[in-house]
């Protein structure tokens, strides 16, 4: 008997960065910024459902981890994308044009399903596609990224004490 490999499910893990958050924060206040913290933390849950596992991992970073069929892991993400290039209303009337980079790993493409190797090559994807518009998915190569801390060597934040990542 053949099985269908298009309902398989698969647990990626996604990285969610906002593009240009300190921008939104220094020209139109830490409650614009708040406000595009809180409006991308209700679309992702939104996005992933009651199911998945949503979290924001620090300053405008946020997690997901969900079980999804293995043939809409592309549509999923370019949902996701334009979901999170929504402008978000401010509680003034003012309006934020908003933008996030997305990066995912699935454990047969990094081959692993160790939730750390899968969030370092969902990092580096995400890094890879910063700004493009479109969710960038990891290969087996982005686990082999240099990191720190399980970062990719070179991002803001991973300077090592002496001298830089």
């Amino acid at each position: 008997m053949r099985r269908d490999h298009s309902s398989r499910q698969i647990f990626p893990a996604a990285l969610v960065q906002e593009n240009h958050f300190k921008a939104v924060n220094d020209t139109m206040g830490h409650p614009a910024g708040d406000a595009v913290l809180a409006a991308t933390a209700a679309r992702l849950t939104a996005w992933a459902g009651p199911r998945a596992s949503v979290g924001r991992l620090g300053g405008d970073e946020f997690a997901v981890v969900l079980a999804l069929p293995a043939a809409s892991l592309e549509q999923r993400l370019a949902q996701l994308v334009r979901m999170l290039h929504t402008p978000v209303a401010l509680g003034d009337g003012r309006t934020v044009d908003v933008a996030a980079s997305v990066g995912a790993a699935t454990p047969h493409a990094v081959g692993s399903r160790d939730l750390t190797v899968l969030q370092r090559a969902a990092d580096a994807a995400l890094y890879d596609g910063k700004h493009s518009g479109r969710a960038a998915v990891a290969s087996h190569a982005h686990t082999t990224v240099p990191s720190i801390n399980g970062r990719r060597a070179g991002r803001p934040g991973t300077a090592v004490w002496g001298r830089a990542a």
